[in-house]
């Protein structure tokens, strides 16, 4: 899966400045300088997934997008930035989208301010990875989920890989848990049932072969509850391929 082009929009010179300056830094990111008609459009990029930097007024970015904003479980995110490059806001998706974080990496890239007002923003969390496979699905076939959808300083804060017990002796997600060196968790149909209003979409055709609405998210939520007791949430909702399914779960332990 090709992941959506990065685009930057400006709307003045030391914009314009700024972004030729990003697309050099950032990869697979294309500068849109006073795209016109304007709003029209930010908001196809916007409905077809694309991770968007406008270096505009944030008013501008708002009303610009609200026609068109869903869910933070599937709009992309996006980041504002004033002309000179001082300060970087996450504006929408900023914990399911990922914005904070990359917001932050941005912000190093540059030397700015990181801006962010999301709650739990500056502490730091932790991630459970959830997982689900076809029986006897080669172990190639979760790398490659984890490849294309979990970022590398993500999962350095991974702290344990979940599924539902049918799959606890599953050779694939066995042998996972072993090259990345964390425990891997199971839980029963029942326990993956008791979040299923926080998950992204519940399937019948899941329920009816193993008894809850799904695996992957649900497993992540409840494990990344219990390390932290702290209520969790969906960083990635369940992305799949043909043989397995990954979702990943963040939590934000108590302050001490």
């Amino acid at each position: 899966m090709l992941t959506p082009e990065i685009i930057i929009i400006s709307l003045t010179k030391k914009g314009e400045e700024l972004a030729q300056k990003l697309c050099l830094l950032l990869e697979n990111a294309r500068h849109e300088h006073k795209p016109k008609p304007f709003s029209a459009i930010v908001q196809q990029f916007f409905i077809t997934g694309h991770p968007l930097i406008f270096i505009t007024a944030t008013g501008i970015a708002v009303r610009s997008l609200a026609p068109v904003i869903k869910s933070k479980l599937s709009d992309p995110p996006v980041l504002v930035l004033d002309e000179q490059g001082m300060f970087v806001i996450p504006l929408l998706s900023g914990h399911q989208g990922g914005a904070n974080e990359w917001a932050r990496e941005v912000s190093e890239l540059i030397n700015a301010q990181l801006v962010v007002t999301t709650a739990g923003a500056w502490q730091q969390p932790i991630y459970v990875l959830g997982m689900g496979c076809d029986k006897g699905c080669p172990e190639f076939y979760l790398k490659v989920l984890i490849d294309q959808h979990i970022s590398a300083k993500q999962l350095q804060s991974v702290v344990a890989i979940t599924s539902i017990d049918l799959k606890q002796n599953e050779p694939a997600l066995l042998a996972l848990s072993q090259r990345l060196n964390l425990p891997f968790i199971c839980y029963s149909a029942t326990r993956l049932n008791t979040v299923v209003n926080k998950l992204s979409y519940k399937s019948e055709i899941v329920y009816r072969e193993v008894g809850c609405y799904g695996v992957a998210e649900a497993a992540a939520l409840i494990y990344a509850q219990q390390v932290t007791q702290q209520e969790a949430e969906l960083v990635l909702i369940k992305q799949k391929n043909q043989r397995a399914t990954c979702a990943l779960a963040r939590s934000y332990p108590t302050k001490t």
